[in-house]
């Protein structure tokens, strides 16, 4: 078994593919022992894929753009979240965009992730950033959650399934952001070219499992919701009801790819990107290298022709 280190953010719904992967067996049909390993911080995960205590991970894409444009080995090789799945919630004595003048707003990441994202929400309704509200960096949807029930913020991203849980628990969502920016390429699969390149006998099979791993995501809702009750700790009322927006909404995408719209839409609202000047890589597909996605899926369509 080649042993190799998956990184990723929290115990978030956006990892179900990776985790149906590992639970289902698939890892380890192509002779993978993959150890996933979670981490608070979304600069964390990125960094340990870039310095190699990770060999893969779901990174935000945002990262993979800057690294890239200074010159860096980390490239998008496949999608994970290419749709936006938040609801912007808020205090329950938040009622409307308005009342978060003079608030604090809670986000994964001040320099990227959501940050920008909130920014453009807020900026269409006239709130602006610092002058109307604080942004604060406090991690996660799950940390966010808690802190928007102690009132350490007032409101916040919330991502399926938590956002049913505050809605249900008298929560106001202030708006769907998926309604105004239909695509937006959240977290990606990224790896550090480099690597990659030198591991073809790792690659190949990992990108074969990848690519079942979507695929019996959608097809096998008993499945995928009993493992996201074991890897989130949801109930399954939750759980089921999270895997039937990320299938009706391809949050997830079926082929495990990314998405050129949802990058161009990152590229287009992160201030951080916009801020580079002269960006030498000026298409969205320029990001992304699917060699071994493509790679995977001719070889599993080529398997299936076989039986």
């Amino acid at each position: 078994m080649k042993k190799i280190t998956f990184t990723a953010v929290s115990r978030n719904y956006f990892n179900l593919p990776i985790w149906v992967a590992q639970h289902c067996g698939l890892f380890a049909d192509e002779g993978l022992d993959v150890a996933i390993e979670l981490y608070e911080g979304v600069d964390d995960v990125t960094q340990r894929i870039r310095d190699g205590r990770a060999q893969l991970g779901y990174g935000i894409t945002e990262h993979v753009v800057l690294d890239s444009e200074a010159g860096g080995n980390l490239e998008i090789i496949g999608g994970n979240v290419n749709r936006l799945p938040f609801s912007f919630v808020a205090g329950k004595a938040i009622r409307s965009i308005e009342d978060l003048r003079g608030k604090t707003v809670g986000v994964s990441s001040i320099e990227a992730g959501s940050s920008s994202l909130v920014m453009k929400l807020l900026s269409a309704r006239g709130l602006e950033y610092p002058r109307d509200y604080d942004m604060r960096a406090v991690g996660p949807i799950l940390t966010r959650w808690e802190m928007l029930q102690s009132g350490e913020i007032d409101a916040g991203l919330q991502g399926a399934p938590l956002n049913y849980i505050a809605l249900d628990q008298g929560y106001p969502s202030l708006c769907e952001p998926r309604q105004e920016v239909p695509f937006f390429q959240f977290t990606s699969l990224n790896v550090d070219s480099a690597w990659a390149k030198a591991n073809p006998e790792i690659m190949r099979p990992f990108m074969r499992a990848f690519v079942r791993a979507h695929q019996l995501f959608f097809a096998d809702r008993d499945a995928v919701t009993l493992i996201a009750v074991q890897e989130t700790g949801i109930t399954e009322d939750y759980a089921r009801r999270a895997w039937s927006e990320y299938t009706q909404d391809e949050i997830f995408p079926r082929d495990g790819d990314a998405s050129d719209a949802a990058v161009q839409a990152l590229i287009e609202i992160s201030s951080l990107i916009r801020a580079v000047p002269n960006r030498t890589k000026t298409a969205a597909s320029d990001y992304i290298n699917r060699s071994y996605l493509h790679a995977a899926q001719r070889e599993i369509g080529a398997a299936e022709a076989r039986v």
